[in-house]
């Protein structure tokens, strides 16, 4: 199942397809797939994606797919065409467009006859923490609650997994088991800023409780030396 070649996924998170490109042509002996998000995406458009799968790249397209169950369809039909390995929707978009998103990627890859996207929900972001979780959103309960059900809820519309912070890969492991994919944001390398994130782990700390891919970008990309960070991150993972 898996299409990605190694646990790190890089972000991409800049404004041209020329700066995307020269960073995955450097990363790419280092990084299982690249991260396509709302900065570049908006910025540059599917090209985006079409540049990196010219160059034998996995792109994860990171837009956070959230709105009626019929418009979430068409989308994850056309990412599909675009060539995405990975895709995401929100999981507080309900039960229904979450499976009708993983159903037209797997009738629209069916049709091309290519191996279909995964297709992962978004959680709760990493930028939130407690506090603004119950205080601010004025949501009841703890996050790692929150992220659970809705893990359960994604596997049961049939995602192939979840986007969630480290600190919840253990209890979702529990709730859905060992093959229910975990992309992880909010990995921070010993040493180096968290950023916005809030709720870190480092990277060997999040494959050892059982995550399936970490995403990881400004401690790579704005690194002074991109190649060499995103190797520390590998030894560190292999450790």
């Amino acid at each position: 199942m898996p299409l990605i070649k190694n646990p790190l996924i890089v972000a991409l998170d800049v404004n041209t397809v020329d700066e995307a490109v020269a960073l995955a042509s450097a990363l790419a002996p280092y990084t299982g797939a690249f991260k396509v998000g709302m900065q570049l995406f908006n910025s540059a458009g599917p090209e985006a994606v079409h540049r990196l799968i010219e160059r034998k790249a996995s792109v994860f397209v990171d837009l956070k797919l959230h709105d009626i169950p019929n418009t979430v369809a068409g989308a994850a039909r056309a990412l599909t065409r675009h060539g995405a390995a990975i895709f995401n929707v929100h999981a507080a978009g309900g039960p229904v467009m979450m499976q009708e998103a993983a159903n037209a990627a797997r009738d629209e890859a069916g049709k091309a006859g290519v191996k279909p996207p995964l297709v992962i929900a978004v959680t709760v972001l990493t930028s939130i923490d407690e506090d603004m979780f119950n205080q601010k959103l004025g949501i009841p309960g703890t996050i790692e609650e929150r992220v659970v059900a809705w893990a359960r809820l994604a596997k049961e519309a049939g995602m192939d997994g979840v986007v969630a912070s480290p600190k919840e890969i253990t209890a979702i492991r529990e709730a859905c088991g060992k093959d229910f994919l975990i992309i992880t944001p909010g990995v921070r390398p010993l040493g180096a800023a968290a950023n916005d994130q809030k709720r870190t782990m480092t990277p060997g700390e999040a494959i050892r409780l059982g995550a399936s891919y970490l995403v990881v970008g400004r401690p790579v990309t704005a690194a002074p030396d991109p190649v060499a960070a995103a190797k520390a991150i590998l030894q560190e993972i292999g450790a």
